[in-house]
C-alpha cells in the first residue's frame, strides 16, 4: 500500500486488518454455502430459490474481491485457505446436508444476519478513522441487508404455499 495511504487510516490498520479478514472468510463460506445449496436444493419452490441462492453466491463472491481488495491496499494478506476461512470467520459454516429449501433458506437467513453484524461492527470500528474501508463496508452491508430480505421473503412464501396445500 501506498505510504500516506496507510497514514490516513486513523485506527489501528492490524486492527482493520483482522476486520477485514473476517469479513474476508465469511464471504468464501457464504458463497460456497449459496452455491452448493442451490446444486442440492429439493422441495416446493426450490427453482425460485435456487436462483435467488445462485445471485447471492455471485454477490458474495464479488463482495470478497473487494475485501481482499482493501486488505490488500493496507498491506495485509487476505485469509490464505479454507481452513482459515473456517477458523477466522465470526460466521457459521452451513453444509447443506438436508437440501429442502426451509432448511437452506434459514441456514441462509441466519449467514446473512450474521454478515449484517460483521459489516455494522467493521463500520462502528471504521467510522471517522478509515472512509475507504468504512463507505466498502456500508455498501456491502446495504446488500447483505437485501439479501436477508429477499430470503425471509422466500420464507414466507413457501410457508404461504405449504399452509395452503395443507388445508
Amino acid at each position: 500500500m501506498g505510504t500516506r495511504g496507510r497514514e490516513i487510516v486513523g485506527i489501528d490498520v492490524e486492527e482493520v486488518l483482522r476486520l477485514l479478514n473476517q469479513a474476508y472468510a465469511s464471504e468464501w463460506l457464504a458463497y460456497y454455502q449459496y452455491w452448493l445449496g442451490a446444486k442440492l436444493i429439493k422441495g416446493p419452490m426450490k427453482d425460485a430459490v435456487a436462483a435467488e441462492l445462485n445471485l447471492h453466491a455471485t454477490e458474495e463472491l464479488q463482495h470478497a474481491v473487494l475485501v481482499a481488495g482493501r486488505i490488500l491496499q493496507l498491506g495485509g494478506t487476505p485469509v490464505l485457505s479454507p481452513e482459515g476461512w473456517l477458523a477466522m470467520s465470526p460466521c457459521k459454516y452451513d453444509a447443506p446436508e438436508d437440501p429442502y429449501v426451509a432448511v437452506l433458506l434459514d441456514q441462509n437467513i441466519a449467514g446473512e444476519q450474521c454478515a449484517i453484524t460483521t459489516y455494522k461492527e467493521l463500520m462502528d470500528a471504521t467510522k471517522d478513522k478509515d472512509m475507504v474501508t468504512y463507505n466498502m463496508a456500508l455498501t456491502i452491508l446495504a446488500q447483505e441487508v437485501e439479501h436477508e430480505e429477499d430470503l425471509q421473503s422466500l420464507k414466507e412464501d413457501l410457508e404461504l404455499m405449504v399452509s395452503r396445500g395443507s388445508k
